[in-house]
């Protein structure tokens, strides 16, 4: 019988380790995901409380809670374009315990809108499950004499620089951006921070138009505040078939949709994105999301975690031409 020694043994405790913490990751992964979750979790909103943005993840935060059969809590992390909660997300611990609502267009579009982002989304943010695919809204004050894009085009070409629009989101902005460019307008743009802040300067005639996510728009239009006159998406929506897309309308090849997304740090271990991408699956393909969707003009999205990343890789790109064709210089 051969004597192992107490050098022998210390000697060969680090290969023990070593070849022990070859399986170690997955395994963690694995039981990570049988238990997952098993605590709060916490679900990012971009944009303050009462913003559209802020709608729609306080609806998923109560739809998901029978699924997560855990506590979620809604925090607002506004600012910067979305850039602060989509750094805050970024480095947040890897474990699917803090969870992105929000528009991966976004996250594409600030890759472009600024010189420096803070966050390479597509390698510190990975998609767990899609949500939908919406429109932005051409809106005008329903008290504006405008009823439809040739009347607003007219209105703006002969008020040349003395005219104004608003934009909320970087779709809004790059949407109009292209819409002045085909038209050769020159309204000056006015940033705000939620659509909620551009009613005020709208109904005082302060502003002429403005490019309002699907929320605020379609909730404001059915309470007579505002009037839509187009969607930015090259074809109509399912969701609002009799709402025009501004292409049919003579701003061709617009297309820029929002699409919306649970996302979680890079890092998170596969098997807890997949088992995410199963919890959501359900509440998404749902008759009563496809009917909430509905009511802001938004078609549902169901896509695995390979497709949503080869969509997320194609937006980064196309968000770079959309930019470029809007003539839009980066900030910062």
């Amino acid at each position: 019988m051969t004597k192992i020694t107490r050098r022998d043994l210390i000697i060969g405790a680090p290969a023990v380790l070593g070849a022990g913490s070859l399986s170690l990751p997955s395994a963690l992964a694995q039981e990570s995901a049988a238990d997952y979750p098993s605590r709060e979790v916490k679900f990012v909103c971009a944009f303050p409380a009462g913003s559209g943005a802020d709608v729609y993840v306080r609806y998923f935060a109560e739809r998901m809670r029978p699924a997560f059969k855990r506590a979620i809590v809604v925090e607002n992390r506004a600012g910067a374009n979305g850039n602060i909660a989509t750094t805050y997300v970024a480095r947040s611990k890897p474990d699917g315990y803090t969870i992105y609502v929000h528009a991966p267009s976004a996250l594409a579009a600030n890759m472009h809108l600024f010189k420096n982002p803070p966050v390479d989304a597509t390698k510190e943010i990975v998609i767990a499950a899609t949500i939908n695919r919406q429109p932005f809204m051409l809106t005008v004050h329903s008290s504006s004499p405008v009823k439809t894009v040739a009347d607003l085009v007219e209105l703006l070409k002969k008020m040349g620089d003395k005219a104004s629009y608003g934009t909320t989101a970087p779709t809004s902005k790059v949407a109009a951006a292209w819409f002045n460019k085909v038209y050769g307008l020159k309204p000056v743009e006015i940033m705000y921070k939620t659509g909620s802040d551009t009613m005020n300067d709208m109904q005082s005639g302060s502003i002429d138009y403005v490019m309002h996510d699907p929320v605020h728009a379609v909730a404001n239009a059915t309470n007579g505040s505002l009037r839509m006159l187009g969607v930015t998406t090259k074809e109509r929506m399912k969701a609002s078939p009799d709402l025009p897309s501004l292409h049919e309308l003579g701003v061709k090849d617009l297309d820029v949709p929002g699409w919306w997304a649970a996302m979680v740090p890079a890092g998170t271990p596969q098997a807890i994105v997949e088992k995410l991408n199963q919890m959501w699956k359900p509440v998404i393909d749902g008759e009563e999301t496809r009917a909430f969707m509905a009511k802001f003009g938004a078609d549902t999205m169901s896509l695995s975690t390979a497709e949503a990343k080869s969509m997320f890789e194609k937006d980064v790109k196309a968000w770079g031409d959309y930019i470029k064709l809007a003539n839009i210089e980066p900030q910062g």
